[in-house]
């Protein structure tokens, strides 16, 4: 799952969370910028929109689930930037 804010483009003045099904590599892109097929999560997790997203890879935040604590509702730890690794 990755949040995305401004960091990530202007058209998300409102973040939202997707779980990413697939990068879409053979569509053109400035250099830093990738697109996205994605489902947007709800508050509670569930999918609510299939979406093609185009991000700049630098603003993209992983969001990673943390432990559940008994009795609790899932938790979710600090967001953190993405490491990314160029393929040559």
């Amino acid at each position: 799952m990755i949040r995305l804010t401004t960091a990530a483009s202007v058209q998300f003045m409102k973040p939202i969370v997707v779980r990413v099904i697939r990068e879409l590599p053979n569509r053109h892109t400035y250099d830093g910028w990738l697109w996205l097929d994605a489902y947007e999560l709800g508050k509670k997790g569930e999918a609510v929109a299939r979406r093609e997203l185009f991000v700049m890879r630098a603003g993209v935040q992983v969001q990673v689930q943390a432990p559940r604590s008994s009795g609790d509702a899932r938790s979710l730890a600090p967001i953190r930037p993405v490491k990314t690794v160029e393929v040559v």
